[in-house]
């Protein structure tokens, strides 16, 4: 299939790709697209020396990470990447992948990760003509603002890539996009993947009524307000939301607890509602809220989460959904998804690789992506097909 926009300059370098293990099969799925799409398409300047190397079966380079014993690690790249425009994809939340430490199984954190991207950085030693570093969940992000003598660790890892040579950073639904103000002169898009969720929503829930009497949007938390907003503008219908009453005498797992949850907006009852937020960690806090929108007569409750992290593993919600608690989640596929949540018959995955891939196509040719940040049209296309019964 031929891609959705038609780019009329030349690309900045030849495209490639480095998609670290962490996001391994999402690469692949990326790279396929963009792969499939040069090959059907026409230019009649295709030929030229600007467009060398434009047309591949794949774009992903050979790179890898190699540790010691005691480990240590170190990047290489396998291949010449001189002149190329790079994009390193990498998921730093990925905690299925391990390695020996002295003999001991080290499962990865966020920071091995990073160190990692780190090395894949310098191991390209600058010889790239540009480099683009796609990071879904963005390093650090929960940890944006000072609130006492704190670090400032996202702050702190964004300039760190720009003194590293990094032009542009990608993230997606980013906790707090204020953090760019620590890197102005440089490139930073947060991505929304609202399209995708009402897409997901719609393939697989065939009986909603898309207007303010039967379908409302809320916000789990004042954080979230904003995504809450635009959405329920786009659909046409109503917003709710909570605010979290919290114990600041205390601090349980890094944060102070919740005490409870309270509403502001209108009556849900006999309505379906949507809950949007930018994570699921341990999910507690998404499951008391839709507790509390059963307890006021919500029809049905959906959940849309653009990273399910799911932390304290999937019992809770498995015990939620046998309760009637909630209907579907939805979460991307921009974090590591364990089978056993793939498996689950409450669970929608919205597929970000085809999204991905535009960006990057259109990033390659040093066009505008602004239409791809603003999916309105594409999302009211996509309610006129369901209202019309046509396939989405």
């Amino acid at each position: 299939m031929i891609e959705e926009n038609n780019l009329a300059t030349i690309p900045v370098g030849p495209l490639g790709i480095v998609s670290m293990k962490s996001c391994e099969e999402l690469g692949k799925r990326v790279d396929a697209y963009i792969s499939s799409w040069r090959n059907e398409r026409e230019n009649e300047h295709k030929h030229t020396i600007a467009f060398a190397g434009y047309q591949k079966d794949s774009y992903l380079i050979d790179a890898k990470i190699s540790r010691f014993g005691s480990g240590e690690a170190k990047g290489s790249i396998n291949e010449s990447v001189r002149g190329k425009d790079l994009y390193i994809m990498t998921d730093v939340t990925n905690y299925n992948l391990t390695y020996s430490l002295c003999g001991l199984t080290n499962h990865m954190s966020p920071d091995d990760h990073f160190q990692d991207l780190i090395r894949i950085i310098a191991a390209a030693a600058g010889k790239g003509k540009r480099i683009t570093v796609i990071m879904p969940f963005l390093y650090e992000s929960r940890q944006h603002k000072r609130t006492g003598r704190e670090s400032l660790d996202c702050a702190v890892a964004l300039q760190e890539l720009v003194n590293l040579g990094v032009e542009n950073i990608i993230t997606f639904d980013a906790h707090d996009p204020r953090v760019q103000n620590a890197i102005p002169f440089k490139g930073f898009e947060t991505v929304q993947p609202a399209y995708q969720f009402v897409k997901g929503l719609l393939r697989n829930v065939k009986d909603l009524e898309i207007d303010s009497d039967h379908l409302m949007m809320i916000s789990p938390d004042e954080g979230g307000m904003g995504r809450a907003i635009y959405l329920a503008n786009v659909l046409g219908i109503d917003m709710g939301m909570f605010y979290k009453r919290r114990d600041y005498s205390k601090v349980v797992n890094g944060r102070n607890p919740i005490v409870a949850h309270e509403f502001l907006g209108a009556s849900v009852e006999g309505k379906d509602v949507f809950i949007i937020d930018d994570m699921i960690s341990s999910g507690e806090s998404m499951i008391d809220v839709a507790t509390q929108l059963k307890k006021r007569k919500a029809r049905r409750v959906f959940m849309a989460s653009t990273f399910g992290l799911f932390t304290n593993g999937l019992d809770r919600f498995d015990q939620a959904y046998k309760e009637g608690i909630f209907d579907k989640i939805l979460t991307t596929n921009l974090t590591y998804q364990t089978p056993e949540l793939l498996s689950k018959p409450y669970y929608i995955n919205c597929d970000m690789s085809k999204y991905i891939a535009l960006l990057i196509d259109t990033l390659n040719h040093d066009a505008s992506i602004s239409s791809l940040l603003d999916p309105v049209k594409r999302i009211q296309k996509c309610i006129d097909k369901y209202k019309n019964g046509e396939t989405i």
